[in-house]
């Protein structure tokens, strides 16, 4: 029974390997043994063959009758090291190991039965032997034919060992049990050396199963973080697209204006000089503005991937802006999550991408306030602190339990904070006011001047 399982069990078989993964781990070899593994392979052997030689002297001190020491008077001790030692080397070599200690298993029971018998270090060697050979063999047909050998081989020295106490009636006792003393020897022994050898074998193949998957776990993390890396330049791709595209409606606009003004200083330059004047210093402000606008955004649009595909143009909604922030934010009321909004400090007159800007993040910020949080409520404070505009986006909640989104939305804030040359703070609010924080400042030029009473943000 023990070769058959031995000889049929598959690769795929093996433990170790969990149920519908992405990474393929068939015909996996393990790695060899690492430095510090062989060193201390090598001072385990050591310590094992000095226990060993301990072990044999006190079962010749226990023994009750006179024990023959062999050949030199030192065999018992000399095979007993011996059985130990090739545990030096059980990782890089573990079949020839499993051989070798085998071969001096059965060598010191037959030349020196006291010390086989009585010494439990020679029998903790031919199991960790047997454990190695199967955690770390990178041959695993040749790993299960050796273990097949040495099994079949050391039962057979077993069966043989019952023939020879048979016919020297060695096995006797008084009690009159069930079952005879020889019967009842034959079959403690047999489940001794099942569990024994057995145990050896599935212990060693529980440990090459999880070393397999922890190789395969590692594989997964390399291909999510690979995967994550991918995702988050794409969301910044993306980010740096819908920047572009939000540029091109406020150039669009400053272009616009500039041929009206420039078409009317035309026709009234010779009847009316002070309004063509006029019309040329407008045309000169529009321009400067729209020049200042796309130099901030240059580093993006150099940096746009020329791969990626531009989707195809959608519908135009209303132009987002500082001053849509309370539509925005009736737009969230009412779907479990209550908004405030309160605005800081004199407002001035921001440029359209500033102004843009300040919207995109907001939206994303109750965008991921709704998904990911279980706050029911926000609130969005909007500050002009003269060289600068601050938007802050605070709420009550913590994060949900369930699987939280990819942070993607954060990498879009800071990318599009950056580019304006900005700071962005992003993270968890102090432990006593709890929920969640974020908060942008971007600088203004120094030309933004403060609204009219009619204007609005």
């Amino acid at each position: 029974m023990a070769t058959l399982e031995l000889g049929t069990t598959s690769a795929a078989a093996e433990p170790g390997t969990p149920p519908g993964t992405g990474t393929t781990v068939r015909g996996w070899v393990r790695p060899g043994p690492t430095a510090a593994q062989r060193r201390a392979d090598v001072l385990l052997g050591l310590g094992m063959a000095v226990a060993a030689v301990i072990g044999t002297e006190l079962a010749r001190g226990a023994s009750p009758t006179h024990v023959d020491l062999g050949i030199g008077g030192v065999e018992p001790y000399v095979l007993s090291a011996a059985v130990s030692l090739p545990l030096c080397f059980r990782r890089r070599f573990p079949i020839p190991v499993l051989l070798a200690v085998a071969a001096l298993f059965v060598v010191t029971g037959e030349r020196a039965i006291f010390a086989f018998a009585s010494n439990l270090t020679t029998q903790a060697s031919l199991f960790m032997a047997i454990y190695a050979a199967v955690a770390w063999a990178r041959d695993r047909r040749l790993m299960k034919a050796s273990v097949a050998v040495v099994f079949v081989g050391m039962f057979g020295w077993l069966a043989i060992n019952f023939v020879r106490a048979l016919r020297n009636n060695e096995i006797e006792g008084p009690n009159h049990a069930l079952l005879s003393p020889y019967v009842s020897s034959v079959i403690l022994t047999v489940a001794l050396n099942i569990l024994y050898f057995f145990g050896a074998y599935f212990w060693g193949r529980t440990a090459w199963g999880t070393a397999r998957q922890r190789h395969e776990l590692e594989q997964q993390a390399t291909e999510l973080a690979a995967q994550q890396e991918a995702n988050a330049r794409r969301a910044v791709i993306d980010e740096r697209l819908r920047i572009s595209r939000e540029l091109h409606d406020v150039v669009a606009h400053h272009i616009s204006s500039i041929g009206v003004q420039a078409g009317g200083a035309r026709r009234v330059m010779d009847s009316d000089p002070d309004a063509a004047k006029n019309a040329l210093s407008v045309i000169e402000d529009s321009s400067r503005t729209a020049v200042n606008e796309m130099r901030q955004l240059l580093g993006m649009l150099r940096a746009a991937d020329p791969d990626v595909d531009l989707e195809a143009p959608v519908a135009k909604a209303p132009q987002a802006g500082a001053d849509r922030l309370p539509a925005l934010i009736a737009d969230v009321n009412g779907e479990g999550l209550s908004v405030g909004f309160h605005q800081i400090g004199q407002p001035v007159q921001l440029p359209e991408t500033v102004s843009v800007s300040v919207y995109r993040i907001a939206q994303e910020a109750l965008t991921n306030v709704r998904r990911h949080s279980t706050a029911r409520s926000a609130h969005i404070t909007l500050r002009y602190l003269g060289d600068s505009v601050e938007l802050e986006v605070i709420d009550d909640g913590r994060p949900k339990h369930a699987p939280v989104g990819s942070r993607l939305g954060h990498v879009g804030i800071r990318e599009r904070v950056g580019l304006l040359g900005g700071e962005t703070e992003i993270g968890p609010r102090a432990v006593a006011a709890g929920g969640f924080r974020v908060r942008v400042r971007i600088p203004l030029d120094p030309q933004n001047r403060p609204l009219q009473g009619g204007d609005q943000v």
